[in-house]
């Protein structure tokens, strides 16, 4: 039996695709969604983008016939725009018709009133989909690009057993019957003394583990304290691996990690030419021309914890070294270090650097689509987040971009994902990330 679907204008803003993602199944867009698409139109940041997109779908719709009367998509699912609902009351199932969510959710509501096939109220506004349910319209999220976060990729395993494998540099085969993906790791325990571990990482190729445990010293004074940092830092070390992500609550390492990895890898190493540092700008809603000063002081009032993390690796290499340490300002005037807002990566190509993306959970999908393909020859790109602090009012921890990287990305030689699992910067933060 077809369904229809009233679609919320912050469905398209999240995803252009919304359009053909329903099946075969009737789309409905109340007339208001137009109006809402018209302003949003003219931004310059992702919603404006995904708003022209959806005005360039349904302007190119219009030569298959009536958007009025109702166009056949090519998923044989139909499209119809809905206008002259007539509201005459001022207030309609106890809605005030003075706010567009309001005419869209009676919308659905009249619909159903007069309407044989069941009706669904999509939005990505929790207190639309509220509402809706209270006047007895069945309601849900956008969920086409969801991930089931208690079921999230986590990067390693741990196998329990009576003895430790013994490590070898041809490999352990792997004989249990779960499949392994690649770069995935796995820690052996001793079941009789826990303490005891290997950890190992899987090989695609070759279909074997190999130890790791040479990869555990101190990267400029940063030290892996458990067994998921020193999983982060194989990864982070590792050239072949293009793409990674590492996930998990505040005060786990990661971006300190990923910093001091990058530094190795570019001051030391000189596998890349330049660490670069980028993470949204938006959890405050502002854009960065709402600040004063040049682009690079505009960064710095968003870059502070980035500053943060550099400042304790650069003063612990103070003090483990008897020469003199590079400072901050030597390494962004030297371009070692370039500091970027992701409002300027779309179309960049960036070769030999090494980027890190904080806080990519308050990334939508297409958004970490468009960070990660900024991606040119030789670099490396690591993304950081935690999917249970995000700023964005139509993101949460299973529809994030973070999130849906890594399960999309899972079976890919050229990726590899930690889910750290131990805060490390300290008692009270450890406390407050599980319990606040």
């Amino acid at each position: 039996m077809k369904k229809l679907f009233v679609i919320d204008t912050n469905v398209l803003l999240h995803s252009p695709n919304a359009l053909t993602s329903f099946e075969d199944n009737i789309v409905i867009l109340p007339i208001e969604v137009l109006e809402e698409l018209d302003r949003f139109k003219k931004d310059h940041d992702e919603k404006g983008r995904n708003a022209r997109m959806t005005i360039r779908a349904l302007d190119a719709l219009r030569k298959k016939g009536s958007l009025k009367d109702g166009i056949q998509l090519e998923n044989a699912g139909t499209l119809q725009i809905i206008t002259n609902m007539h509201f005459k009351p001022e207030h309609y199932a106890g809605l005030p018709m003075n706010s567009t969510d309001n005419k869209l959710i009676t919308t659905a509501y009249l619909l159903q009133k007069n309407n044989d096939l069941p009706v669904i109220f999509v939005s990505k506004d929790i207190n639309a989909r509220i509402k809706a349910d209270a006047l007895g319209i069945k309601s849900e999220d956008f969920e086409s690009q969801k991930i089931n976060i208690s079921e999230l990729y986590m990067g390693w395993i741990e196998k329990k057993t009576r003895k430790i494998p013994k490590p070898d540099k041809k490999g352990i085969i792997w004989d249990d019957e779960n499949k392994l993906l690649p770069n995935q790791f796995v820690m052996f325990k001793e079941t009789n003394a826990p303490d005891n571990c290997l950890i190992t990482k899987h090989n695609a190729q070759t279909g074997k583990l190999y130890p790791i445990t040479n990869r555990i010293e101190p990267i400029f004074g940063v030290s892996p304290r458990n067994p998921q940092q020193i999983m982060a830092q194989e990864l982070l070390l590792d050239p072949r691996i293009e793409l990674v992500s590492l996930v998990r609550r505040a005060g786990t390492g990661k971006t300190l990690l990923a910093i001091a990895a990058g530094l190795y890898m570019v001051i030391e190493k000189k596998v890349y030419d330049r660490l670069l540092i980028s993470r949204p700008i938006m959890p405050l809603g502002k854009d960065l021309g709402y600040l004063p000063g040049t682009k690079e002081e505009k960064l710095e009032n968003w870059m502070e914890p980035i500053f943060d993390n550099l400042d304790y690796i650069l003063s612990v290499m103070r003090k483990n070294s008897s020469n003199g340490v590079i400072t901050m300002k030597e390494l962004i005037e030297n371009e070692l270090i370039q500091l970027e807002a992701l409002t300027y990566m779309r179309g960049r190509s960036i070769p030999r650097q090494y980027i890190i993306i904080d806080e990519a959970q308050n990334l939508t999908p297409h958004e970490i689509k468009t960070v990660v393909t900024r991606s040119g020859g030789h670099s490396k790109m690591i993304i950081t987040g935690d999917p249970y602090q995000i700023d964005n009012p139509y993101l949460d921890s299973e529809s994030n971009g973070l999130t849906y990287c890594v399960e999309r990305l899972k079976n890919e030689s050229l990726f590899g994902h930690v889910l750290l699992s131990k805060s490390e910067r300290g008692k009270l933060a450890s406390v407050a990330a599980k319990l606040l």
